[in-house]
Order: C-alpha cells, then structure tokens, then sequence
C-alpha cells in the first residue's frame, strides 16, 4: 500500500465505496504476513464463554455491510496500521447496511473484551446504545466514515471537511452543465449520516451560488448496484430535461454510469460524485463520465486504525487538541467533538486517473 503524507497527499497517495476490485494484497495474503485476522462474516458472531479476544490491542472492524469494495479497501488500511504496531484485527458485519443490522456484532465485540472498535455506522443513532455499553465496558469506538452522536464513541475520522466534500461535487455538475438547468441525486441509504449530511450541504450550496441550477429530487439506491441503476432509470424517464447527476456514493455513481455509458444519455447528462479510480476508469476513457471526486478509503482506514491505537495505548484520549502519529500519514491532531480530518477531496479526470491504483 501507497501511503502519502498528510492532508491532499494523503489522500491521493497511491491516488472505501467501489464496485470494482481494488488494487493491494488480499486479506488472506495480508493475514498470512502479519498474523491478523483477516477473515469476514456475515453470519451473527458467537458471543459468551465462546468468544475469543485478547481484550488488549486487538482491533475489530465493523463496516456497514460486507463485500463493499469501498470497504474491502479500508481494512487493507487498517491491516497494515495493526501490523506496524502489533495489533490483531477482525472484520465482521452484516450483509445488508440496514439501520440496526450492526447492534449484534457490537455486542458480541464487547463480550469478547476487544481493545477497539473501528466502526461506520449505518444509522446516527440506533447503535449508539450498544456502543455506549461498549465504552462503559473499556472497548475504544473510533467511527469513520459515516458517523455516530458523539458521546456514542471516542473519535470520528472524517474522510474530509463536508463542506468541502459537497462543495467539490457541485463545482463539477454545474461546471459541466453550464451552471444552469436540472440536476437529481443518487444517495445510498435514507438514514446514511454521512450522505445526508453531504445532501444538506450540497443543498445550500446551490442556494447560495448556483441559483440556476434546479435540485428535482434525491433518491436513494441503498448501496446496492442494482436498486441505483434502475434509480437512475428512473430519474431520467421522470425528468426528460435532466442535465445532471450527483451520486455522492460509490456504488451509486458506478451504477449509474453502467445505466449511461449504454444508453441514449452518454454525453448528455453529466454524471458525478464519489467514486474510486479502478471503478470509474472505463467510465472515465469512455467519456461517460469527465471528472468525479474522493479521498482514499485504504488510507481512511490506516489513519482510523492509528487513532484506535493511540486510544488503546493511552497516549490520547480523544479530546480536542490531543495529538497523534498516523505511521505513514505523519501527525494528526484532534478537533471539535473529537472529529480527525483526513484531508481534502481529490479531483479525478482523463488527465489524472491513470495515475492511481485503487
């Protein structure tokens, strides 16, 4: 794994959520040299005197659901994070990111006295009690990704600054449509932290400085590949006028751009969003889509898996103002609400996407 340095490097270093396969070693290979877990399961853990832990530096990764290459990615993150510091690491997780599918494996992790918990939450608040209990039992929460309420957890990394995140996507929409006529939104799930937020934002940032830009509808996809392609479909039998797309999810944007690239739309309507080099490359080439925007989620992981260890080892608290070491990322420092920022979103196009791999 590429690592940059800190803030734009980081991100774009060896440049999470794709639908495509994502560059690095497999998380066997990565088990096989570190001696971590790297296995998955979308099966309910087994909890009580069967659980195993080390309830010490071990590390378990909850992402909002399994076989999410965006999330594939970030545990590679935070595989080579634990094996620099020697830590174990374990991924489990529901298969479908519904808004309490995550409660069970919370609980058992907390059974199982485990050091960490790194976790991005399908819903703001229906895990907050399970991780709760998780912190009064001494586990350390660190989400990412998609947040929780603060006092549900210790420290939040942000994949960058919202306002940033959805300022970048609209810069791109209405640079590509002229900054006039019909744009829609392709969200994952309705109750997603990190999308609505993204949304509002995005929502006021047409109404500040795009007044002729018109926001027609949102409409969610689910993460699912297929429910977003028939969603964007839909959005455009709905609005014929319809100039732009904003997908501000990876699997969405990938779904929506297979819709496009074969259908009468391909260079009419502009498609963009958060998506991954590998996933958007052909789509890119192509000319389907000009220029899409993210951070990289292998790195997202790496720095989440760095501030666990910190909390672990009892060099920070989560306070703002504690500072820490990311390895590779350089120094990192805690802010409002125990908020860690990975860095700025990242512009990718024909002039650039070759240059990275994930």
């Amino acid at each position: 794994m590429r690592l940059g340095t800190k803030r734009l490097a980081a991100v774009i270093a060896s440049a999470t959520l794709s639908i495509a396969a994502l560059a690095g070693c497999s998380s066997s290979d990565k088990a096989a040299e570190s001696g971590t877990s790297g296995g998955s399961t979308n099966e309910e853990p087994a909890g009580g005197d069967e659980a195993k832990g080390s309830g010490n530096n071990s590390i378990t990764f909850l992402p909002k659901n399994l076989g999410n290459p965006y999330f594939d990615a970030s545990y590679k993150g935070i595989q080579a994070a634990a094996e620099s510091f020697g830590a174990s690491t374990e991924e489990v997780g529901p298969a479908e990111a519904t808004a309490d599918s995550q409660v069970s494996y919370i609980n058992t992790a907390t059974q199982q006295g485990v050091g960490s918990l790194i976790v991005s939450a399908n819903d703001k608040a229906a895990i907050c009690d399970a991780l709760v209990e998780a912190k009064d039992a001494g586990v350390k929460v660190v989400t990412f990704d998609s947040d929780t309420n603060p006092e549900c957890r210790d420290i939040f990394i942000s994949q960058a600054d919202a306002e940033g995140i959805a300022k970048a996507q609209i810069d791109i929409v209405s640079e590509e449509i002229g900054d006039t006529g019909q744009i829609a939104i392709l969200s994952a799930a309705a109750n997603a932290t990190n999308q609505n937020e993204w949304i509002e934002l995005m929502k006021k940032e047409l109404e500040a400085n795009h007044p002729n830009i018109e926001l027609v509808e949102v409409v969610y996809g689910d993460d699912d590949d297929q429910t977003s392609f028939d969603k964007t479909a839909g959005l455009l039998q709905t609005y014929p006028e319809l100039k732009g797309i904003v997908s501000p999810t990876t699997v969405g944007i990938a779904a929506a751009a297979r819709y496009l690239s074969t259908s009468e739309y391909k260079g009419k309507v502009a498609l963009t969003g958060l998506g991954t080099p590998n996933q958007m490359r052909d789509y890119v080439e192509d000319g389907t889509v000009i220029e899409f925007a993210l951070w990289n989620p292998e790195e997202l992981g790496y720095l989440a898996a760095f501030a666990a260890d910190a909390l672990m080892n009892g060099s920070i608290t989560g306070a703002e103002g504690d500072t820490f070491s990311a390895g590779d990322l350089g120094d990192y420092e805690v802010g409002k609400d125990g908020v860690v920022l990975l860095g700025d979103p990242y512009r990718f196009n024909k002039d650039n996407i070759g240059d990275f791999d994930f």
